[in-house]
């Protein structure tokens, strides 16, 4: 915009505007500095222009770079899981390594299950990932690859009444001893994804490791025939149950799902014991199980 200032030239017309207070479109919101008499400094002005955009596009490429430094520490659905684990404890004498995975524990409704996995040692099934980087169709498909794949496998379960009155650690417990019970041999040693043991004694020794869905193999082929199994049986429920649409969301909070709680209150298969759902879905006439845990953990 063009414009008449005192610029040492008389009415010369000056293209950077009047002089005095210029903010040149909301520069000095930005953190440029006001320019008094921009004809004179118009190097200056160009330099205040310029400084807020510097600023923006550094900050762009800091969190650029922190983006891809998270998404570099994500397991990527591109990498295989590998065997690594399960080499060294059979050089440390542990013969039959058994993977162990949990499906349900963030689940509203539905049972909570344990998958158990051993798997031979001179053949691979392609394909094999975690479950959460696998679409349900994709899920499907490998379920029975997997499953006949497998020295040995099997579910357990904890129902959502066990759930309700045991809590949900001890619940977690029940459901890995029930499929480490229903393996056709008794396994040396165990592998569970993250930190903490809910194997118990039932296996002498017991392997954990982080993202061990992601980056070990028998977990990973553990995870799948939990996840199919859970979500087979959450898709009969909802027959069941249609107004809480459980064949989409498999029991886990989301939108639609409390939604259908605010309007129909739980269903037969909700987990009522869980105080901090009343912070999210008003349940008129609910009473929780006296003695009950307020938390996941």
């Amino acid at each position: 915009m063009e414009g008449r200032g005192r610029c040492g030239q008389g009415d010369v017309p000056c293209r950077f505007g009047t002089c005095g207070r210029v903010r040149a479109g909301g520069l000095l919101a930005l953190g440029a500095r006001c320019v008094r008499d921009p004809c004179r400094s118009r190097d200056r002005f160009l330099r205040a222009c310029r400084r807020p955009i510097r600023a923006i596009a550094v900050g762009r490429a800091r969190v650029r770079t922190v983006t891809a430094r998270a998404a570099a520490a994500r397991p990527s659905k591109k990498v295989a899981p590998t065997r690594v684990l399960e080499r060294e404890l059979w050089e440390r004498g542990f013969d039959t390594v058994v993977g162990i995975d949990e499906v349900g524990r963030g689940a509203w409704a539905g049972p909570l299950v344990i998958g158990a996995a051993v798997l031979p040692r001179g053949s691979r099934v392609l394909g094999v990932r975690d479950s959460k980087m696998l679409s349900e169709r994709a899920r499907e498909r490998m379920f029975d690859r997997v499953a006949n794949w497998c020295v040995a496998w099997s579910v357990g379960s904890a129902s959502h009444e066990e759930c309700d009155d045991l809590g949900m650690a001890e619940a977690q417990r029940v459901a890995t001893r029930r499929a480490l019970a229903a393996l056709a041999i008794q396994p040396d040693a165990a592998i569970v994804d993250g930190t903490w043991d809910f194997v118990g004694g039932s296996v002498p020794h017991v392997e954990m490791r982080v993202k061990a869905d992601a980056t070990c193999l028998p977990v990973a082929a553990a995870s799948i025939l939990a996840k199919v199994t859970r979500d087979r049986i959450m898709r009969a429920h909802a027959e069941d149950y249609p107004q809480w649409h459980f064949g989409t969301n498999k029991g886990y909070p989301c939108l639609l799902h409390r939604t259908a709680l605010g309007g129909y209150g739980p269903s037969a298969i909700h987990r009522r014991s869980w105080v901090f759902m009343e912070n999210y879905v008003p349940w008129p006439g609910l009473r929780t199980v006296p003695g009950t845990q307020r938390s996941l953990f």
